[in-house]
């Protein structure tokens, strides 16, 4: 499980001006560790974020939840319909990824903020789980923002997760060199089982594949390929 490490920063404002947390902002740094979080803990730069996802997935807190990070203040031709003519940070929690736009997410890092919009959406009931309330930082500043995140960031994998779509009911099974211990486990699951070769040529929405290469003397399964299996092992 993921830890958040405490780093501060002094850009912030103490309270939220009376408002309360409705919506989280996503970010990319554009720039790498150590000097992003530097960037942010530097008075002159005016700048900061609630927190900071690193690539090999830390998590930092610069700013409590409930003071006023300045990550989204600035609005320009904004397309979100939570915008309401005041400044969006003192109604928004800020997550910055460390990278550049056009960087994908580490696996490390995906799983570290995926468990820190889980963290946020338990903890502030107004997150529901929709482009209204999760968004990134272009849809406040679609003219000096344009991309940020980026548009390798993964929102329809982040929603997915977050609704619990990639979870035991929504699992494939491929079979990769041993058919009977795929059908074993899909028997056990309760789950499609299918060829990997078949598998290859399918692209299912909302489908969590886990390849079965077979078992060992301990009848535990082994796995193929790079497929996240955390949700498949909860069923074994």
């Amino acid at each position: 499980m993921p830890q958040i490490e405490w780093v501060g920063t002094p850009n912030f404002r103490y309270g939220r001006n009376g408002l309360q947390p409705l919506a989280i902002v996503n970010h990319i740094t554009a720039g790498y560790y150590p000097g992003c979080l530097d960037w942010m803990q530097h008075p002159g730069s005016q700048a900061s974020a609630h927190y900071l996802v690193l690539r090999n997935g830390r998590i930092l807190q610069l700013v409590k939840d409930e003071n006023t990070a300045w990550h989204a203040g600035i609005v320009n031709k904004p397309d979100w319909n939570l915008y309401d003519g005041t400044n969006p940070n003192y109604y928004t929690i800020g997550i910055e990824h460390e990278g550049m736009p056009g960087d994908e997410l580490t696996e490390a890092q995906y799983q570290s903020t995926l468990w820190l919009h889980k963290q946020l959406i338990t903890k502030y009931p107004a997150f529901t789980v929709d482009s209204r309330h999760i968004i990134g930082h272009y849809r406040i500043d679609s003219i000096n923002r344009p991309n940020c995140p980026g548009a390798k960031f993964p929102w329809a994998e982040l929603f997915a997760d977050l609704k619990g779509e990639h979870d035991v009911d929504h699992l494939v099974i491929y079979a990769d060199g041993d058919v009977g211990a795929a059908l074993l486990l899909s028997f056990k699951l309760k789950c499609p089982m299918v060829h990997k070769a078949f598998a290859e040529n399918i692209q299912a929405k909302h489908k969590h594949w886990v390849g079965v290469q077979g078992t060992n003397g301990n009848r535990n399964y082994y796995y193929a390929g790079s497929d996240r299996i955390e949700t498949a092992k909860l069923g074994l």
